[in-house]
């Protein structure tokens, strides 16, 4: 089954850990997003990332790897939980896109059991998210 939607960013709290030169970092961010449509509710997410480059004068020019746990809390399909996914991304050229999995017996209430992956791409074209998943 098939669930899409866009997603908006709720809060973004990112630090450096590690300066490694000028234009290169290592960073940590606590981020939330609210999502709407097919799946709908809130997300929290612990990102490490890493920038190959870094623009101060302009984060759009930066390139970034990054690896983060999200918890969603929602409705999927009408069905009401949670469930934790891994995500794998990269920042290039002003856009983001992540693949995702969802962490075997992490889900709850009616999403007990969902197993899947998503992914994710914010852009020039929007914030879209879109979710490939089984339930028991």
């Amino acid at each position: 089954m098939k669930a899409q939607g866009t997603y908006t960013v709720k809060k973004w709290d990112e630090n450096t850990y590690e300066q490694i030169s000028p234009d290169m970092k290592m960073t940590r961010a606590s981020v939330e997003y609210s999502l709407s449509g097919e799946i709908e509710g809130r997300a929290s997410v612990e990102y490490l990332m890493f920038y190959r480059h870094f623009d101060l004068k302009d984060q759009h020019n930066s390139s970034a790897s990054y690896a983060g746990l999200i918890r969603f809390s929602g409705v999927v399909a009408g069905k009401q939980g949670s469930f934790v996914m891994k995500d794998d991304g990269t920042f290039e050229g002003g856009s983001a896109v992540s693949a995702l999995r969802i962490c075997e017996g992490s889900g709850t209430g009616t999403l007990a059991g969902i197993t899947g992956t998503a992914l994710y791409r914010a852009g020039q074209e929007g914030l879209h998210f879109e979710l490939d998943y089984k339930l028991p």
